[in-house]
């Protein structure tokens, strides 16, 4: 028979006496979290290789410590490179619609926006001044002088002309002259002309068409000097701009003469205030009065602005950004509208970087989840570091849904590391379904879930824990608190040896302990507050368990854990459901007779069975029929059932327990209620380890001692499983006093042994087993059913021939 397992082996305490502190304040900070070495050389590796497409996939469980992880290596190896480049878009005098980006070392673009605000608004008072100036009044008198003169010798002339032909001449402006006929010295007037007749008449109107036509060519040469003063004038003008404007912006030139661009800029903004100098000459007594017209009205300079896009300090070191909304507009940027007149504007002043801007030159972290669930986001990714440039679009004007007129700014070039960090699953599904990632995502980190709990890491472990506490400004944990902590951690992960890599929820428990020592005016947490944090977390969630337990107590689920029955087991069965696990108790019935060989799955054929169950089930006719029935037809016929099951029955954990039923059922031996079974089997009756085996063992427990607590009783599990159990202070407490018994079991014949209480037999060198032993009456009962059957064909076919012999 199968010994019970031991204290020892029902759970792994962590020894406090390894511990050299009398609380956790005491103990180093740790930098990086331990147990990741794999996680930290591919972050590492991903984040020194300076090739195309070795981007980073940081992969593991929500919780795990991904995302400080990731954000602490990069922020520690950021400090250690320098800042980028600055980026500042400015106007495109050429094409307003296309903005020109225009790249600076770091921390010279805000110097460079400031050098130009100056310059303009140095220029407004500057060019006032200088078109008030004698130099240019006394120049421009000297054209427009030298323009009176020409002028007034034209007219000078006109008259004389006039005189010659008898007319009176008068003009109100250079572009309008009148005149009449003279007759013996005097003007006469449109009626005294429309009375004349004859040679008289036509004389005048001869003269008149004559001086009509010299008064033309003379209003024509005035126009063409009009024309020429104000060319002059305009040149005078764009002279005293040029040699205001230039002297000033050649400063901005010498500063900047590394970069083609600015220059190039420069040379362009210079041309465009000297055409549009009379924007810096309106005064403000000559704006219209309402505020609505002055502001129509009043010259823009916000096209000689700098729109400040990226900047850094010169002290700064490489950017590491995360972004925790990646929408299409917060990763790419976007373009900003102004509302004037019932019409959306805008210009280059409008233009808003996004995250990959903000971390051009560093890193970028992003969520995948995140990323993947907005529209447009991912795409625009992975065409950003596909091209290496980042285009700014609209989603709205590239999909027509607006038809205002947008910008085109110019392209800005990026070198960025992007880390995605998320699930496993969704690593898998990106790598197997999308090319571009596997091109573009090169370098994974895989974060452990579990750490092996060794004394080195126990120390490490303890070090974490300090480290947490301090982060948060939680009390410091004695050494018995750390020991508790450790020893739910390898509950966590249900392995006595190893221990929880789940920052997250270790994080949760020391908050909430810290709250638990905080109320009862503690110094520091203890043991017992770690308990009250399990134990409260329990009780809010175990609701669902409780009304379980009373329907089992009431009878209304029939839960026999008391006496013998054949064909009649307790298997357990596992249940998980809003962060909350716990076992329960479900009754396995099995019913024998003759048949055909098949065992009949009553929650398969209601279609309530899951695969993997049905495939548990499919083994066990298997093991049946090379185990018993090697050399005899396996003449049976088993119905299998989960008693008061509605719902799907899924997995393969029950498999040993539903041969058990069988071989009770076959050998008319009954089996021990007191003793519940949980483990799979195979083909050759070996019993494989399942999952929850802690939650199924205390449920089974809990249910017992709500029956009768002075009565004995026991759980089979499978022996591969012994490693992975960390059971409560309760259940210990009724090992030690005897009243509770948990064997490992690593086949068959050793669970049937203490189910029944009967020898389970070993075949001899001629395949024949004890004829007292459960597997000699199992093949007693197989012959005897298969020689009924042959007994029942032979006289169906003796009654078949008598049957034929009559007809005849």
């Amino acid at each position: 028979m199968v010994s019970p397992l031991t204290l020892s082996q029902l759970y792994n305490k962590c020894d406090s006496s390894l511990f050299s502190f009398k609380t956790t304040d005491e103990l180093e900070p740790l930098e990086q979290p331990f147990g990741q070495k794999n996680a930290l050389e591919a972050i590492d590796f991903a984040s020194n290789i300076k090739q195309d497409g070795y981007n980073l996939f940081a992969m593991g469980a929500s919780g795990s410590g991904k995302h400080s992880t990731v954000m602490s290596f990069l922020q520690k190896k950021a400090a250690t490179e320098k800042a980028p480049s600055d980026w500042c878009y400015v106007n495109n005098f050429k094409d307003s619609r296309k903005p020109i980006a225009i790249e600076l070392p770091a921390g010279d673009a805000i110097v460079f926006k400031d050098e130009m605000y100056e310059l303009i608004e140095l220029l407004k008072e500057l060019l006032p001044r200088v078109f008030e100036g004698n130099d240019y009044r006394n120049e421009y008198d000297i054209i427009n002088q030298k323009y009176i003169d020409k002028e007034t010798e034209i007219f000078k002339n006109l008259q004389d002309e006039a005189r010659k032909h008898d007319i009176s001449m008068s003009s109100s402006s250079k572009n309008r002259v009148t005149f009449a006929p003279v007759v013996n010295g005097k003007v006469i007037n449109a009626s005294e002309f429309n009375a004349m007749q004859g040679k008289e008449r036509e004389e005048i109107e001869r003269k008149v068409d004559a001086f009509e036509k010299i008064v033309k060519d003379g209003l024509l040469e005035v126009g063409e000097l009009n024309k020429a003063q104000q060319k002059e004038l305009k040149s005078l003008q764009r002279k005293m701009t040029q040699e205001s404007v230039e002297s000033l912006i050649n400063d901005i030139r010498s500063k900047y003469n590394y970069s083609e661009k600015i220059l190039a800029y420069l040379d362009a903004l210079q041309d465009d205030i000297v055409r549009h100098v009379q924007d810096f000459l309106v005064k403000p007594d000559e704006m219209p009065v309402l505020p609505f017209m002055r502001e129509l009205y009043t010259p823009s300079f916000s096209r000689y602005g700098v729109n400040l896009f990226i900047a850094h300090d010169k002290e700064a070191t490489s950017p590491v950004i995360y972004e925790d909304n990646p929408i299409h507009q917060n990763l790419i940027g976007k373009i900003e509208h102004l509302s004037q007149v019932g019409t959306l504007v805008t210009d280059f002043s409008m233009i808003k970087p996004g995250a990959l801007h903000k971390a051009n030159g560093g890193y970028l972290v992003l969520d995948a989840r995140k990323l993947l669930m907005q529209p447009f986001a991912y795409e625009e990714l992975k065409r950003a570091l596909r091209s290496k440039e980042i285009r700014i679009e609209s989603l709205a004007q590239q999909y027509s849904f607006i038809s205002t007129t947008s910008l085109e700014p110019e392209p800005i070039f990026i070198d960025v590391k992007v880390v995605l960090i998320g699930e496993r699953i969704l690593y898998y599904l990106l790598y197997h379904y999308d090319p571009d990632f596997q091109e573009l995502f090169k370098v994974s980190a895989d974060f452990e879930d579990e750490i092996a709990r060794s004394s080195e890491n126990i120390r490490l472990y303890a070090q974490m824990i300090g480290t947490i506490a301090k982060r948060h400004n939680l009390l410091p944990l004695t050494p018995d608190a750390v020991a508790r902590v450790i020893e739910e951690s390898s509950r966590e992960v249900s392995h006595s040896a190893k221990f929880s890599a789940h920052l997250g929820t270790l994080s949760d428990l020391l908050k909430e302990a810290d709250f638990w020592a905080k109320k009862e005016n503690c110094s520091a947490i203890d043991r017992e507050n770690i308990n009250k944090v399990l134990q409260t977390r329990i009780e809010r969630l175990n609701r669902i368990q409780m009304r379980l337990y009373e329907q089992i107590d009431e009878g209304t689920i029939m839960i026999d854990v008391q006496g013998s029955i054949v064909g009649q087991i307790n298997a357990l069965s596992y249940i998980s459901m809003g962060g909350y696990s716990f076992g329960i108790a479900s009754k396995i019935t099995a019913r024998t007779r003759i048949g055909k060989g098949e065992i009949i799955d009553i929650e398969r054929k209601v279609e309530l069975s899951g695969p993997i169950h049905s495939k548990g089930v499919m083994i066990l006719t298997s093991y049946l029929g090379s185990t018993y029935a090697k050399n005899i037809p396996l003449s049976l016929s088993a119905s299998l059932v989960f008693e008061q099951s509605y719902t799907m029955v899924e997995g393969d954990s029950a498999s040993s327990t539903e041969l058990y039923a069988i071989l009770s059922s076959l050998s008319n031996m009954p089996i021990k209620q007191n003793i519940a079974v949980t483990g799979s089997v195979n083909q050759f009756g070996e019993i494989q380890p399942i999952g929850g085996v802690n939650e199924k063992i205390e449920g089974f427990f809990d249910i017992c001692m709500r029956k009768d607590s002075n009565a004995f009783y026991g759980v089979i599990i499978p022996s591969a499983n012994i490693k992975h159990l960390m059971l409560k202070a309760e259940l210990l407490q009724a090992v030690k006093k005897g009243k509770f018994a948990i064997y490992g079991v690593k086949t068959i014949n050793e669970g049937i042994e203490i189910l029944t209480g009967v020898e389970a037999g070993e075949a001899d060198e001629k395949g024949k087993f004890p004829p007292s032993s459960i597997n000699g009456m199992v093949i007693a009962r197989l012959e005897e059913l298969s020689k009924t059957t042959k007994e029942f064909y032979r006289k169906k076919s003796d009654s078949s021939d008598e049957e034929n012999k009559s007809d005849k």
